[in-house]
C-alpha cells in the first residue's frame, strides 16, 4: 500500500472522526504519540490498533520520544521511570563494562513496554556530544562529552531497542550538542568548521551510520552552510549526513512546528523534502496544520521509498526475555 512521506502527531488519547478521515485520505507512513495521547495501556493500544487499521497497514510505525530522564511520553505508575543517558556515561567513567551492559538492559527493558503497547520505534538514542556552554536542552538527555563513549553507549542502546523488537532513530544528526539555543524556540547557529565536526560531533553518528532512522537538527551550521538550518540545507544533508557521516538509513526531521524554522508549514515541509529528508515530521496533532503540511506532502517514493521499507526490515521478533531479570540487573549495576 501506499504511504505519504510525513509522520504526524495525533491531539487526544483516541483518534476523532476528522483525524480519522485525514488519516484514511493522507496515508501518513507513521504516527508519533506524545504525553497527551497517553492514559493507560489498554487505551494507547486501541489508539495505535485505530490508527493501523485506518491507513491500512499492520505494519505503519508508531513512535514515541522515550529516551529516559525528562524526556519520557510513558511515565510511572503504568510504565518504569528510566534514567536519563548521562547516568550511563557516568557509570562508563567508573566501569566502561558495566556502562555497556547497564545501557543495553535499560534499553531492553524500554522495547519491552514499547513492543506491549504496539509501538515499533523510539526517537533514541541521543547521539549528540555536549560542549561547554551550550543550551541546556540537551544536557543529561546525552551520554557524554566524550564522542567515542557516546558511540559506545549509542551501540548499545541500538542494541537493546532493537533485540526487543523496536526501531531506533539515532538523533539529531549532524549533532545538537554545540547548539547556544533551544531549536524549539529559535534557530541556533553553530560556527565549527566540518573538520571539528569530523573529530568529534561526527563520530558517533559515523558509528551508527548503518541504524534504519535517523532525526535531523533544526541547527544552521554556518561554515558549511550558513543561511539554512540543517534540515533544509542540501549542502549540509548531502554533504555531511550522507558523506561524512555515511548514514545510509531512512532521514526524518526534526518536528516541523518548532520555531528553528521559517515559512509555512507547507513551504516548512517542502523545504526539508527538497533538501533531502525523506520524511517530515509533525508533531501537534492541530488538524489544520495537518492538512496544511499534506497540501505539500508526496507520496513516498523513489529511494525514499527504499530506505523507509527497508528500515522496517530491522523490526524482529523481541528475543527471549525476562523482565524481572532485567530490571533488578540494571539496578544492580546502576547502584552507588
Amino acid at each position: 500500500m501506499t504511504a505519504s512521506a510525513v509522520i504526524f502527531g495525533c491531539s487526544d488519547l483516541a483518534l476523532s472522526d476528522q483525524e480519522l478521515d485525514l488519516f484514511r485520505n493522507a496515508a501518513p507512513w507513521g504516527l508519533i504519540l506524545f504525553a497527551r495521547n497517553v492514559d493507560n495501556p489498554d487505551q494507547v493500544r486501541a489508539l495505535i490498533r485505530s490508527f493501523r487499521n485506518c491507513v491500512g497497514r499492520q505494519t505503519a510505525p508508531v513512535f514515541i520520544d522515550q529516551e529516559g530522564g525528562r524526556v519520557a511520553r510513558l511515565k510511572p505508575p503504568h510504565w518504569r521511570a528510566a534514567p536519563p543517558s548521562a547516568v550511563f556515561g557516568a557509570l562508563y567513567a567508573i566501569s566502561p563494562e558495566k556502562a555497556r551492559e547497564a545501557c543495553y538492559l535499560n534499553a531492553r527493558l524500554l522495547a519491552d513496554e514499547l513492543t506491549e503497547l504496539g509501538i515499533t520505534a523510539d526517537c533514541a538514542p541521543v547521539l549528540d556530544v555536549p560542549t561547554p556552554g551550550s543550551h541546556q536542552i540537551i544536557g543529561d538527555r546525552a551520554f557524554s562529552s566524550d564522542p567515542a563513549i557516546v558511540a559506545d553507549l549509542g551501540r548499545q542502546f541500538c542494541a537493546g531497542l532493537l533485540a526487543g523488537g523496536v526501531l531506533p532513530v539515532i538523533k539529531h544528526i549532524p549533532g545538537h550538542g554545540r547548539a547556544g539555543a533551544d531549536s524549539h524556540l529559535d534557530l541556533p547557529r553553530v560556527d565549527t568548521r566540518l573538520s571539528e565536526l569530523q573529530d568529534s560531533d561526527l563520530v558517533p553518528f559515523r558509528a551508527m551510520a548503518a541504524m534504519p532512522l535517523a532525526m535531523t537538527a533544526h541547527i544552521a551550521y554556518t561554515a558549511i552552510d550558513g543561511l539554512l538550518p540543517a534540515s533544509h540545507s542540501r549542502t549540509l544533508i548531502h554533504t555531511v549526513i550522507r558523506k561524512e557521516a555515511g548514514f545510509t538509513g531512512a532521514l526524518m526531521c526534526d518536528d516541523l512546528g518548532m520555531a528553528a524554522l521559517e515559512g509555512s508549514l507547507a513551504e516548512r515541509a517542502q523545504k526539508a523534502l527538497e533538501a533531502g529528508c525523506d520524511l517530515v515530521l509533525h508533531c501537534s496533532g492541530v488538524m489544520a496544520e495537518m492538512q496544511e503540511v499534506m497540501r505539500t506532502v508526496p507520496t513516498l517514493s523513489g529511494v525514499a521509498l527504499e530506505r523507509c521499507e527497508a528500515a522496517l526490515t530491522w523490526l524482529q521478533k523481541p528475543d527471549p526475555f525476562d523482565r524481572a531479570d532485567a530490571a533488578a540487573r540494571l539496578a544492580t549495576l546502576l547502584e552507588p
